[in-house]
């Protein structure tokens, strides 16, 4: 939400006009409503930043630019607008990387501006010169690069656009002697593509397919949140009568309320939705790529329904049939294609009208069933981590099992809850505890997976919806990458609550070592101080919690603090070092030693 003093109106003008490339750069965001921009000053674009305030436009400085890129990324997900992240060139440019690389895998349309070395200096081996688009090139669907100050507005706009239609991140690469000159222009007025529900061919095959379908599941994806598709899915499934189950890490794609939803596929989601899509026998996924990390067996199932027929709907017509072989494919708006199918499927006797009520049954059976599990699950029995747990009682007392803490968040979330969650062990079980009543309101790495990812995005979130309460899930390992962008939020007044889970490990990798190599841990270990001592020094909140019965209490205190007085509090919580199962035992296998040195460690 912009803070500057903005033009009132912030139009701009029709036909050509005489500007500055700066200006014309300006203008063309104010065009397409750009409002807040991340990141950190620099030289390669001050004459940009000298008029971005006279423009409406608020640069929101950061501690490090990949917290920026992931500001702009949340701002994406939950405005549904562009998210745009600016750097120095070279080093600032190269810090954001790993951030739009997410960017890409959450289907984000942030647009990363890269001023480049000025094009006399270009070889030279000048002071910050890098070669700016490889560095980006397998994470944005399109690279603009400014090869003429007079085409500023051109590749600007075209930046904006391509990210909107191509769903994914974009770059605008501007030498920064461009900034500068005289020039005639005509700002371009944004171009939005009306996608449209899909060939009429095949939305009548699915049509067909759904029409003998006996017990049809459908997959609600993040093309479902994109699309604002979550009323479409909702009025499909009631028509089938078919259980319905969000993709890997899409929890907010169907509500949790709904008594059709199921819950999550892939690593630490719902046994329910699992054994549920195993009975499937037509699967509609609806704006899902169907990635193969959010198929992969889980809990000890292999759930993937072996002989249902898949109805594939993707915006992307490149994602059908790429993972799952599919029997119709429907290159579509998730909504658009939702409603279309309920239309052709009303007032149509279906196979599966026969089957509704004995579905209903095992649908309430075995979401009943997994939610008495979840709440009997109050800590991991592994050997290892019974033997940890019991270790650690004697040595510090009686500290809190992680699951035992995402059960009391779970129930203490506030209405309308953004929650953020980093990569790692606690984080990831927490995908089974994480419900939501409303789109844009959950947010994760995706299958990109890297640290430092939670604070930052939760805080473009919170950018954008100031009136949401926001929450950030992170371990240990992963706060050390991102815990300076507290004195962001605090320095903008952007709050937020960030929920850390202090365990002294890097937890996911550990439980490898335990399954793989024989207990031989190798740089897993976290020795930390104070965490909430250390957000109390950057200027917000701290809560230590050691009770599980302070959880629910001090999450209260600290949305309140955010929501009724502006501050951010960072919830440590004292955790046993229990651990889940391992993200990947697919892609480990014991290992073969052949040098007699290393004989003992087979």
């Amino acid at each position: 939400m912009s803070e500057n003093p903005a033009d009132t109106s912030r139009t701009v003008a029709a036909g050509p006009q005489r500007m500055t490339p700066s200006e014309a750069f300006v203008e063309t965001l104010v065009a397409n409503d750009v409002t807040d921009i991340f990141g950190i000053m620099g030289s390669a674009f001050m004459d940009a930043m000298d008029i971005f305030a006279p423009a409406g436009i608020r640069l929101v400085p950061v501690v490090h630019e990949q917290g920026a890129a992931h500001m702009a990324d949340g701002y994406a997900r939950v405005s549904g607008r562009h998210g745009v992240v600016i750097g120095q060139n070279g080093p600032g440019i190269s810090n954001c990387v790993t951030a739009i690389a997410a960017a890409y895998w959450a289907h984000s349309p942030v647009v990363i501006v890269t001023p480049e070395t000025g094009t006399m200096g270009m070889g030279l081996g000048g002071f910050q010169e890098a070669n700016q688009l490889p560095m980006f090139q397998e994470f944005t669907k399109y690279q603009a690069h400014v090869n003429n100050p007079n085409r500023m507005a051109e590749f600007t706009g075209r930046a904006f656009d391509r990210a909107m239609s191509e769903i994914g991140p974009t770059q605008l690469n501007i030498p920064r002697d461009y900034f500068y000159g005289d020039i005639t222009t005509e700002i371009p007025r944004p171009n939005r593509l009306d996608r449209g529900a899909g060939g009429e061919k095949s939305l009548n095959e699915a049509a067909e397919l759904l029409a003998t379908a006996e017990f049809p599941v459908i997959i609600s994806g993040g093309g479902v949140v994109m699309a604002d598709g979550v009323d479409a899915c909702k009025a499909l499934a009631e028509r089938l009568g078919a259980p319905v189950v969000n993709s890997y890490l899409h929890n907010d794609s169907f509500p949790a309320s709904h008594p059709q939803w199921c819950g999550p596929l892939g690593y630490q989601g719902s046994k329910a939705a699992m054994k549920l899509i195993a009975k499937a026998d037509v699967v509609v996924a609806l704006g899902s790529r169907l990635g193969p990390f959010g198929t992969l067996p889980q809990h000890g199932m292999d759930y993937w329904p072996k002989n249902a027929k898949i109805i594939q709907i993707d915006a992307d017509h490149k994602m059908l049939g790429l993972v799952k072989k599919i029997t119709v494919g429907i290159c579509g708006d998730a909504r658009d294609a939702a409603a279309a199918l309920t239309e052709r499927l009303a007032g149509r006797t279906l196979a599966c009208d026969a089957t509704r009520e004995r579905r209903a049954a095992v649908m309430k059976a075995e979401q009943d069933a997994w939610e008495e599990e979840l709440s009997a699950w109050t800590h991991e029995k592994d050997p290892f981590s019974l033997d940890m747990i019991a270790e650690q009682e004697e040595e510090e007392g009686d500290w809190l099992h992680p699951r035992e803490v995402l059960r009391e968040l779970e129930r203490a979330m506030p209405p309308r809850v953004m929650v953020s969650t980093d990569i790692g062990n606690i984080n990831s079980v927490a995908n089974s505890y994480l419900r939501f009543e409303e789109p844009r309101s959950f947010f994760a790495p995706m299958s990109f997976g890297n640290c430092g990812y939670a604070l930052p995005t939760i805080i473009g979130a919170k950018a954008a919806a100031m009136d949401r309460p926001a929450i950030a899930y992170a371990g240990d390992g992963a706060w050390g990458m991102s815990m300076g962008e507290i004195m962001t939020a605090v320095r903008h007044d952007i709050p937020v609550t960030a929920v850390v889970f202090h365990n002294r490990q890097w937890g996911a990798e550990k439980k490898n070592q335990v399954d793989f190599y024989n207990r031989r841990f190798v740089a897993g270990e976290l020795e930390n101080e104070s965490f909430a001592a250390i957000a109390e020094a950057m200027g917000a909140d701290g809560i230590v919690v050691e009770k599980l019965s302070d959880v629910g209490p001090a999450l209260q205190k600290a949305v309140d603090a955010q929501m009724d007085e502006g501050r951010t509090t960072v919830i440590e919580i004292m955790c046993t070092r229990e651990l889940g199962d391992p993200f990947r035992r697919d892609a480990l296998s014991k290992p073969v030693r052949y040098l007699e040195k290393y004989q003992d460690y087979v």
